[in-house]
Formats: C-alpha cells, structure tokens, sequence
C-alpha cells in the first residue's frame, strides 16, 4: 500500500511538473525523458560486461528507421516507432556476428568503428537518408483527444506525456528482465563467465540477446525523438552525444537499475539549469570531461551509491 501511495505521488508530480516550468524547460523534459530510457537500455548490455560506443548510432537506426516507415510507406507513427525499435535490435543482432568475436578493449573499439560505418553510409546514400543533410519534415504524432484533454504534440506538455508513457512501459519491461532468469543470467555472463560456461550457458548468445534488446529500446527513444524534432541528420548521432551517454552511466553508476537515470537528471539539471544559466554551456564538453574524471576518482561507484548508505543508515536506525 506504502509504495503505491509513493508511485502514485511520483506520477501526480511527473503530471504537474511541465505546467511550473517555461517553454524552453518544458523541451528540456522531454529531451531528458528520451535520454532516460537511452541511459537505461543502455545499461541492460553492460550487465553482460560489454560497452558499447554504437549504442547512439543504434539510436539513429531506430530514428531514421521510423522515419523511412512514416514517410515513403505512409505507415501510423506508432507503428513506426515500435518498428524503428524492431529494425534497431535487426541490425543489432547482424553486428554481433562480427563483434561478439571480440571481448573488452577490442569489442568497444569494434563498435565505434561498425557505428562510424553506420553513420557514413547515412551520408553516402542522400537517397533515401538525405546524405549529409538528413531527412527533414518528419510526421509528428497525430492529435488526439482523451476526455477533456486535447492532446497537440506541436506542444512539448503534450510530448511530455506521450513520451513519459513510452518511457515508462519499457523501464518497466528493462526492470522486468533485469529480474528474470535471462537477466540473472547477464550478470553470470558479465561475472562469472567461466562457472556460466561450463554450466551450459551460451555466452555468445546471451550477449548477443543483450545487445539486440538494449538496442531495441535505444531504437524506441531515437523514433521518440524524431517524431518530436521533425529533422533528424548523421550529426544528431555523433560521438559527443555518445560520451554523454557514457558520463551519464558512469556518474550515475550501473550497478543499480536507478544508478545511470539518477547520472543523465543529475548531469540534465547540471547542464541545462547551472551551466546555461551562468554561460559555461560552450564548456560541457570540458566541464563534462573534468566530472567523468573526478566521479572515477573519487566516486567510483556513481551517485547510487550515495543513496546505497544513506538508505542502509536509515535502515540501521
């Protein structure tokens, strides 16, 4: 009963919080909204103990994918988005043959070369990426209405909605794997490679189904995000948002489901509210840098495990 009081509270302020908020604010929700569910999905393949620097560029499939589908095939946004996601973890899973038959230094190296791959035949082929340029006039979603609520997502109160509701089902179904068998069998692949092995787990396998899936829900927020922008190019899927994401997760910490959402809100009001209020924002990258180095340091296990003892200290007492 406790904790549903408590989610319900959550979900009346997740509700209100866009209308305190100015403009400007309001898309800053919904950019971090999207770059939760990233963050999150991301973390699902390094249970495995694999990183990824294509995991932005997989976004980018997910994006164009949907795109593709809603402008030359005329297919409902939705639909589209859920098959951007399908078509991400497709291409996810041809990149694991070649891949997978690297390990540690040489996978992460593997991948940022297959996603440079990726992000250059986007700028070949004009058609039908739009080569440099990208692809421009994306649909957004369709207008509705819901009782007396109309729903315009030319509106990011509206986006925010939408968006948080997507976002919320797949940390629900993340979560939901995180704690099935196949996710306790992620964490044995990740550190206890060997003992799993020689039980009869398929190691291969296993990393590939985490790299497929982790690279489904990525798909899921890059169709988000295009159907909200309306423009998408090779550049929105570089590897400086990359190294966010990777600063995201290592702030925040990966041992925990919350640890990589608490690093991207963290380092999103960092950002957006400190930075860009004093002028510093041309200095991310640095300042971005400058934290990633001092949390390995001196945090080493991210901010969740702030809240790790302070919640054991609440225990004890």
């Amino acid at each position: 009963m406790l904790k549903f009081l408590i989610w319900l509270i959550v979900a009346v302020a997740l509700i209100a919080l866009p209308h305190g908020l100015s403009f400007s604010q309001q898309e800053i929700l919904v950019f971090l909204t999207i770059n939760i569910l990233v963050v999150s999905s991301y973390r699902l393949l390094t249970l495995t103990g694999e990183w990824s620097l294509a995991h932005v560029v997989i976004m980018g499939v997910g994006a164009y994918a949907s795109a593709l589908f809603t402008k030359e095939l005329g297919l409902w946004v939705p639909v589209s988005m859920l098959l951007g996601g399908l078509t991400a973890a497709l291409i996810a899973v041809i990149l694991s043959f070649p891949l997978f038959r690297m390990k540690g230094f040489y996978f992460l190296i593997g991948s940022f070369a297959a996603g440079e791959i990726i992000r250059l035949l986007w700028k070949h082929f004009r058609d039908p990426f739009g080569g440099a340029k990208g692809i421009k006039g994306i649909d957004p979603m369709p207008d509705f209405s819901i009782g007396i609520y109309n729903f315009d997502f030319f509106e990011p109160v509206s986006y925010f909605y939408f968006a948080g509701f997507i976002v919320a089902i797949c940390l629900w179904i993340l979560w939901r794997i995180e704690r099935s068998p196949v996710g306790l069998t992620f964490h044995a692949v990740h550190w206890q490679d060997k003992l799993a092995e020689a039980s009869g787990v398929n190691l291969r396998a296993y990393r590939t189904l985490a790299f497929a899936v982790a690279s489904g829900f990525a798909g899921i927020g890059g169709a988000l995000l295009a159907h909200y922008i309306g423009t998408i190019n090779p550049n929105s899927f570089d590897l400086d948002l990359m190294v966010f994401v990777l600063t995201w997760a290592i702030v925040g910490g990966t041992g925990t489901f919350y640890g990589p959402i608490l690093g991207c809100v963290a380092l999103t009001i960092l950002n957006e509210v400190v930075l860009r209020e004093l002028g510093f924002e041309q200095m991310r990258p640095l300042i971005y840098g400058a934290i990633l180095i001092c949390s390995i340091l001196f945090l080493p296990k991210g901010l969740e495990s702030i809240v790790q003892k302070f919640t054991k200290r609440r225990a004890k007492q």
